[in-house]
């Protein structure tokens, strides 16, 4: 199959105030938050670990970040929000559930393939993150995002596309595709997170046997 790039470019983040711009060292504090959050995982690092990867001190981190609750809602929130609307635009444009099935996998790919360090914190700190209201927030989108799956399936099944499977199981393991392939896929490999995912899903819809030959 062809390989395709998302046309949508992802909305703004109710998270973030959309009336004021990121300065040059916010924009370098979360691109290292991101990237420590998702080599270290979010347990494992701190606000000294961000502000020595930065070459400035926790006082002067504590003017943006004033502590990893408000980095959680950055790196987490806006991570999810961005994958949510991101997937929905790719989603809306096709007609047919098989085809929305599609463009919600491709969509994620690409997401993992352009926003890896986004991706991985965003999925590190989802799980490891602070059990309080940002994380209610969290757990919100991330159910929005599966939601949309599972609604893609359940088309199908209505309009006869697919087989009367559980829809919730058939979500989940689409979705394991994509969680798994974030922790083995490498960038700069043979492939694309978008390649292997068009072979992922080519095999979930049509499966590996062959269609007898007809004697």
């Amino acid at each position: 199959m062809t390989t395709r790039r998302m046309k949508s470019a992802p909305e703004p983040s109710a998270t973030a105030d959309p009336g004021k711009p990121l300065d040059g060292r916010e924009s370098q504090l979360l691109l290292i938050a991101r990237k420590l959050f998702a080599s270290n995982g979010f347990d494992r690092t701190s606000l000294r670990d961000i502000a020595e990867e930065a070459k400035i001190t926790k006082a002067a981190l504590y003017y943006y970040f004033p502590n990893k609750d408000a980095l959680y809602e950055r790196v987490v929130l806006e991570s999810l929000e961005t994958l949510v609307n991101v997937v929905s635009a790719a989603v809306a444009e096709q007609k047919t559930p098989t085809d929305r099935v599609l463009a919600y996998m491709r969509a994620s790919a690409d997401f993992l393939d352009g926003r890896r360090d986004q991706w991985l914190a965003g999925s590190n700190a989802f799980w490891q993150g602070p059990q309080n209201e940002r994380r209610q927030m969290a757990i919100k989108l991330r159910d929005t995002y599966e939601k949309m799956l599972r609604q893609c399936i359940m088309d199908g099944i209505v309009t006869g596309e697919f087989r009367p499977v559980d829809a919730g199981m058939a979500g989940r393991f689409l979705l394991s595709t994509l969680n798994h392939l974030a922790r083995w896929h490498k960038p700069g490999g043979r492939l694309t997170a978008h390649e292997v995912m068009e072979q992922f899903v080519s095999m979930a819809l049509y499966g590996l046997v062959a269609t007898p030959a007809k004697g």
